[in-house]
């Protein structure tokens, strides 16, 4: 066992852990291998967007001010708050530039998905567009699915099940969330709403897109190990 002092030494950190998942898509590694291709090789001329819905996003409104940070104290919030209820994010990253348009709206099914998806792709009209999306059920309705044969520049390419976070606007997502979310009061859907459009307004100003550097080898190579890893695990347990 090992003792507090060589803990320290060895800098072990055991309360601190992490999450991971692992997929179960029979074609993870075709999959990812074509997203992370269009990251880092996207077709001559063609606009690729990410795009994703960050849902049930709660107007949480604190019951005394927030305390600020100071030099002598963390900032502070109470613990308890007030509903004011809840809108749906839907938002596109363009991963050659860095912008993103974004619209909230109060519910969130295949109708509204697919109005999104036809603003999203309207500002490039005449241009091929590759779209990458995760496996929600709203991106697999049948009015989604049937869209991109009726539009032939529009192809869509799904991350992997359970493999969300390769789409790059799952980066964006947890920018604004703890930047303008996260810690913010929003005494209505309204100021929420508002807040989020004022930071896609302020991110668009100096959008820079996203710096991808894992390869498609690179990133298989991790999902390796990770099931390696919980084989030996399983079957450890097992004996």
């Amino acid at each position: 066992m090992t003792s507090p002092a060589s803990g320290r030494e060895e800098n072990l950190k055991p309360h601190r852990s992490g999450t991971f998942k692992i997929s179960k898509d029979p074609a993870s590694a075709e999959k990812a291998g074509d997203v992370v291709g269009l990251y880092l090789a996207p077709p001559g001329g063609a606009v690729v967007l990410s795009i994703d819905e960050k849902t049930q996003v709660q107007a949480l409104d604190r019951t005394q001010p927030v305390l600020p940070v100071t030099f002598a104290a963390t900032g502070k919030r109470t613990h308890d708050y007030v509903r004011h209820g809840t809108t749906n994010l839907f938002a596109a990253l363009n991963v050659t530039t860095g912008e993103v348009l974004g619209e909230c709206r109060p519910n969130r099914n295949g109708t509204t998905c697919l109005a999104f998806l036809k603003k999203a792709v309207r500002p490039h009209t005449g241009k091929e567009i590759h779209i990458v999306l995760d496996n929600l059920s709203t991106h697999t309705t049948p009015d989604v699915k049937a869209w991109p044969a009726k539009n032939p520049h529009v192809h869509f390419h799904f991350t992997p099940v359970g493999s969300s976070w390769l789409n790059q606007i799952e980066i964006w997502s947890g920018i604004i969330t703890r930047q303008a979310i996260r810690r913010g009061t929003f005494a209505s859907v309204n100021v929420l709403v508002k807040q989020i459009r004022d930071y896609i307004d302020s991110w668009n100003e100096n959008a820079k897109p996203f710096t991808w550097t894992a390869t498609t080898d690179e990133t298989l190579i991790k999902v390796r190990l990770a099931q390696t890893s919980v084989k030996k695990l399983v079957n450890n347990n097992a004996k």
